[in-house]
């Protein structure tokens, strides 16, 4: 297993695993529970299934979602936060506050 080096800063760390505009709509759209790929494809909107997959495997090499395979025809994968993931509530959840101040003051 290769060790990944990461970066001095912190916050560069932080962004390394969710800087992603997708990987944050992903996370906003697992906390409440587990979802589908077509599931996650549809809350999220306009980003491309190609875009989606990439986003899910790199999100599943980090530590932050667990991606599970059923033996069903059609195959069935869901896709559900680690604790590491659901860790990250907090930023979401001072993201989404700050967002609304902003909406506020700038409507």
């Amino acid at each position: 297993m290769e060790t990944k080096v990461l970066p001095a800063c912190p916050v560069e760390t932080t962004l390394m695993l969710i800087g992603d505009k997708w990987k944050v709509l992903i996370l906003r759209d697992l906390l409440p529970g587990t979802k589908r790929f077509g599931e996650l494809k549809k809350s999220i909107g306009s980003v491309s299934q190609k875009v989606l997959t990439a986003q899910l495997r790199q999100m599943e090499e980090g530590g932050l979602l667990i991606r599970t395979v059923y033996p069903e025809v059609p195959p069935r994968v869901e896709y559900t936060l680690t604790e590491l993931g659901y860790s990250l509530k907090p930023i979401l959840d001072a993201m989404w506050n700050w967002g609304e101040e902003y909406k506020a003051r700038n409507a």
